[in-house]
């Protein structure tokens, strides 16, 4: 028998989905894959009130048995080519012990849903080139690597922090 998931929208103002982000997400980033290091405290404490208050962003969770178990946060842009919004999924979090099960599968299902019902034209997410079963994961769902004329290549994803 399989196990039970649910699947919900974030709601910021509810305190149990307030505090099931919180954790997922430092579960996310003590991983090597997060960056191996926790969420400092200001992003603890700010983190939810910052995402409430852009109505650009929503997340998503998975929830078995009560427990939180997978998060994905995401942020619409602008396709200025298609003159569309597009949904940026910024972090997929499934907890150790419930990988393997098709949570993040799920999750970005209903992350598309949503997407589509804000008339987004795409969806986009960046990934560790070494993160090969977030890669596999992604390919299946239909997720390439973004290209425009296939003479000039795949786009890189680069960052430049700022003081």
């Amino acid at each position: 028998m399989s196990e039970a998931f649910a699947i919900v929208r974030a709601d910021y103002a509810d305190p149990a989905h307030a505090a099931a982000l919180v954790d997922l997400l430092d579960h996310y980033a003590r991983d090597p894959a997060g960056g191996g290091a926790p969420l400092s405290d200001f992003a603890r404490e700010n983190l939810v009130a910052a995402l409430a208050s852009r109505p650009f962003a929503f997340s998503v969770l998975a929830f078995a048995g009560g427990e939180a178990v997978g998060l994905v946060n995401a942020i619409e842009g602008f396709s200025t080519f298609a003159c569309a919004p597009l949904v940026n999924i910024h972090d997929v979090v499934v907890r150790k012990t419930h990988r393997g099960r098709g949570i993040a599968a799920r999750l970005l299902a209903k992350v598309e849903a949503i997407a589509r019902e804000r008339g987004a034209c795409k969806l986009t997410l960046e990934v560790l080139s070494e993160n090969h079963a977030a890669r596999g994961l992604y390919a299946k769902l239909g997720f390439d690597g973004y290209r425009l004329d296939p003479a000039m290549g795949e786009a890189m994803f680069m960052q430049k922090w700022l003081d």
